[in-house]
């Protein structure tokens, strides 16, 4: 057999090993670090196991059901990775938030006005920037608004004492949907404890949308923001224009695939890809 006859022969099996490999690699590198990590870590360790002792003591039986119970492993995912799945096929459609950058940027000095004065006298907020995933269904309660966003209207909903100031907003465009909404609060325990509601809402609706969520703290009028899950607290207000305008300014060209599931696995990480945003964590109340 010569070695053209070989390579004939290896080239499908090879091409299939690393798609596997190269398909398990970012399937792992996506779900690191998400509420379900700890799940796949489990699952794996417990399948290692029985497959161990179901080999070593040829538990015939035991092995088939094995092989049964992994037929509804496609379900089991989808079931556990929901959030993570969804927020994957919204960034797949690419959908834009806004009609064109002038747009977008004007939003943005909206939001930057917002949370500059929130911060000078301390009064706390919330804020969420709804992009493709519709926020309706990841919320509770809520006072319909429907009324152009300006900095003037988001100082006066946050103003202590309102009827409406406790809970987050909901942007969507350039105008203000909803009020007064109750966000899913994270259920990760690997956070600061000095965390307070306000922020662990923003985190909860980060984890399970794709909108960008700026929080400010009532007690020290520090300015943060989550996005895919991370928080990053105590950015200055340049620093915030900044992330916002590399989020929602759209740029000409397309992200590449590398990029995008690059992009994607921190989805749930509590490491941010721009470490040099990250401030030093300081107490937040909520």
């Amino acid at each position: 057999m010569t070695i053209l006859d070989i390579l004939l022969n290896i080239w499908r099996p090879a091409l299939e090993v690393i798609i596997l490999a190269v398909g398990i690699y970012y399937a792992l590198m996506f779900v690191r670090g998400t509420r379900g990590w700890p799940v796949v870590l489990g699952f794996l360790f417990l399948l290692l196991v029985i497959s161990l002792v179901t080999t070593a003591l040829d538990l015939r039986v035991l092995f088939w059901l094995l092989a049964k119970l992994l037929t509804g492993l496609a379900i089991a995912v989808l079931v556990i990775f929901q959030p993570e799945l969804r927020r994957m096929l919204a960034e797949l459609g690419n959908l834009p938030l806004f009609a064109s950058a002038r747009d977008a940027r004007e939003n943005i000095e909206v939001i930057i006005q917002t949370a500059e004065r929130l911060s000078d006298v301390k009064i706390g907020a919330l804020i969420a920037l709804e992009q493709s995933i519709q926020l309706d269904d990841a919320v509770e309660s809520g006072v319909v608004v429907d009324c152009e966003a300006t900095p003037e209207m988001l100082e006066t909903i946050f103003f202590p004492n309102n009827a409406i100031h406790d809970g987050g907003v909901i942007i969507r465009g350039d105008r203000i949907a909803k009020a007064a909404c109750i966000f899913p609060l994270t259920r990760r325990q690997d956070l600061n404890p000095s965390l307070g509601t306000r922020h662990r809402a923003a985190i909860g609706l980060a984890e399970e949308t794709d909108a960008v969520v700026i929080a400010v703290s009532e007690e020290t009028g520090a300015i943060s923001y989550a996005y895919k899950g991370l928080m990053t607290r105590g950015v200055s207000l340049e620093d915030l224009r900044a992330f916002l305008t590399s989020v929602l300014v759209r740029a000409p060209k397309t992200r590449s695939l590398t990029e995008w599931f690059r992009s994607s696995r921190f989805a749930g990480s509590n490491v941010a890809p721009r470490p040099a945003v990250q401030a030093a964590p300081k107490p937040e109340a909520k």
